[in-house]
C-alpha cells in the first residue's frame, strides 16, 4: 500500500496568523455595492449577535429538489438583531470622507464610547446644505446597535454601512427619511442570501498538530511526536515563515459566503423562539434572523451581515419555509 499523501494544512491566504484587533471587522463595501445595484434603495448591512444553533423543521420549496414539498430537518443558526439607529452621515469625495454630520437626539449610552458634540444642530438642515454645496461621490451612514434592549450588554456597537441606490441624491433622501427611525433587520434582510463577517472562537496557544494538521511523527522519534521533524537547514541557518510552528489559534477574522435566510421575524411575545432559552446566551428579546448552516464564533459574538456579493446558483435556489424550531 502506498504512502498516504496529503496537501499542507493551513491556508497561506491568511498569514500571518494573529488575533484580530477588533470584534467587528472592516467591510469593503465596493464589491457589495457593485453586485447589488439592482436592489431598491436600502442599507446593505446589519449587526447581529449569535444566540446559538438549533434544528429546524422546514418545508423544502427549492425547485428541482428531490425533497421538494417535503418536510426536512436543517441545521440553523439564530442571530438576535436589535434595531439600529443612525449616528452620523458621511459624504465621500475621491474615496475620502469630505464631510460628516452627526445626528441630533442620540442616546446617552454613546457617551461611553465617543465624545459627543456640545452644540446641537439640526441634522436634516445640515445635510441639505452640504448636498447643495458640494458634488460628492458617495454617501454612507455610521450606525449603532440598541443592544441595551437585549440581555447582552449596555455599550452599543458602531459600524459604517453603505447604502444602495442609483445616485447620491437618492441615497441622501433615503438617509434623511431614516434619521429619527429605528432600522429593523426585517426591512434590510427579508429573504435571500447574506455574507457573515466575524471572528472565530479563540483557542489560545496551540501546537503545530492542532494548528496546521501536520502528521504525528513515529513513536520512536527524537524530541517529541507532535512537532515538525525539521524546521530548516543549518547552512544557511534560518527558519522560513511558512514552516508550521506553535502559536495562537482562533479569534481570526473570517467571512462565510452565501448563508440562506430561513426566516426573518419581528419580536413577538407569543413567538415560540422568544420563549426558548439558548445555552450561554439566554432569551431573545428583539428581532431575530434564522440562517441555514453555521456561523463562526461562540455565543454572544457580534457579527456583520451583508448582502451576498458573489451569490452561487446552488445557494440562491434554496427556499425553506420554517415550520418549527427544535
Amino acid at each position: 500500500m502506498g504512502r498516504k499523501q496529503g496537501p499542507r494544512k493551513g491556508s497561506m491566504q491568511f498569514w500571518p496568523r494573529y488575533r484580530a484587533q477588533k470584534v467587528l471587522p472592516r467591510v469593503n463595501w465596493k464589491p457589495v455595492l457593485n453586485h447589488n445595484r439592482a436592489l431598491k434603495t436600502n442599507f446593505l448591512g446589519f449587526i447581529g449577535y449569535k444566540a446559538g444553533m438549533a434544528s429546524a423543521f422546514v418545508k423544502d420549496n427549492t425547485p428541482d429538489s428531490m425533497t421538494k414539498g417535503k418536510r426536512i430537518i436543517v441545521p440553523v443558526t439564530i442571530l438576535e438583531c436589535p434595531p439600529l439607529k443612525i449616528l452620523s452621515v458621511r459624504f465621500y469625495k475621491n474615496k475620502k470622507v469630505a464631510k460628516e454630520v452627526i445626528n441630533d437626539g442620540l442616546d446617552k449610552e454613546l457617551k461611553r464610547i465617543i465624545r459627543m458634540p456640545k452644540k446641537k444642530t439640526n441634522a436634516k438642515e445640515m445635510i441639505e446644505k452640504i448636498e447643495k454645496g458640494g458634488n460628492f461621490d458617495d454617501a454612507r451612514v455610521v450606525v449603532y446597535s440598541e443592544v441595551r434592549k437585549t440581555e447582552l450588554k449596555k455599550t452599543p456597537d458602531i459600524i459604517e454601512l453603505a447604502v444602495s441606490g442609483n445616485s447620491v441624491g437618492e441615497k441622501v433622501s433615503f438617509i434623511k427619511e431614516h434619521l429619527a427611525k429605528e432600522i429593523s433587520v426585517t426591512d434590510v434582510f427579508p429573504k435571500g442570501l447574506v455574507d457573515i463577517r466575524g471572528l472565530t472562537t479563540g483557542k489560545g496557544f496551540s501546537g503545530a498538530v492542532k494548528r496546521f494538521g501536520i502528521h504525528y511523527r513515529s513513536h520512536k522519534a527524537e524530541k517529541g511526536q507532535r512537532r515538525v521533524g525539521s524546521i530548516g537547514g543549518w547552512h544557511p541557518i534560518g527558519v522560513h515563515f511558512n514552516v508550521p510552528r506553535a502559536g495562537g489559534l482562533g479569534y481570526f477574522t473570517r467571512l462565510v459566503y452565501n448563508s440562506p435566510i430561513v426566516s426573518s421575524k419581528k419580536f413577538s411575545v407569543e413567538d415560540p423562539v422568544a420563549k426558548k432559552v439558548f445555552t450561554n446566551y439566554g432569551i431573545i428579546k428583539t428581532d431575530y434572523i434564522i440562517l441555514a448552516g453555521s456561523v463562526q464564533g461562540p455565543q454572544k459574538r457580534a457579527v456583520i451581515m451583508t448582502y451576498a456579493f458573489r451569490p452561487s446558483k446552488k445557494q440562491n435556489k434554496k427556499q425553506f419555509e420554517l415550520i418549527e424550531l427544535r
